[in-house]
């Protein structure tokens, strides 16, 4: 995608200044998410936002949806009704790298140990609920972008 604006000369002129911006419209997400609100909320913003969201609330259903469809980025909480998200994530890593399947981590634990082990699990990054929608939307385009998204 490319957008144009204006960049003013010295003598007020507008002059158009092409700028190549990063799309990431129709992404495909996968929002692994077991609390209904919080999973209904970020589900919503994101969908406003122009991704794709596919909903699930644990880790065998997470693990299903990637077997039969690839998605952009993963969305994953820690606390999962089947399981540590931790440990999911460090298990998915064993069947795809990260650049073929970033991580995003959400969780309601600031603790440097918790940080540390979603890093070491194979998560790209991590935000602490509840968060700004706003960092979360930065997290996601960030990701996205140093992947590249697969579909246009």
């Amino acid at each position: 995608m490319v957008a144009i604006r204006c960049a003013r000369t010295r003598r007020g002129k507008c002059r158009e200044k092409a700028n190549h911006v990063f799309d990431s419209s129709g992404a495909k997400l996968l929002l692994v998410q077991a609390e209904p609100v919080l999973a209904e909320l970020t589900s919503f913003r994101l969908e406003l936002l122009g991704y794709d969201i596919e909903l699930v609330s644990s880790g065998s259903e997470a693990s299903s949806s990637i077997g039969q469809s690839i998605p952009d980025l993963v969305i994953v909480d820690t606390q999962l009704p089947d399981g540590d998200g931790i440990e999911w994530i460090a298990r998915v890593r064993g069947e795809y790298a990260a650049d073929q399947l970033p991580v995003l981590v959400f969780s309601l634990d600031p603790s440097l140990d918790m940080v540390e082990r979603a890093y070491h699990a194979g998560a790209q990054d991590y935000l602490i609920t509840p968060f700004d929608p706003t960092v979360m939307e930065e997290k996601i385009e960030g990701l996205l972008m140093s992947h590249g998204t697969r579909r246009r």
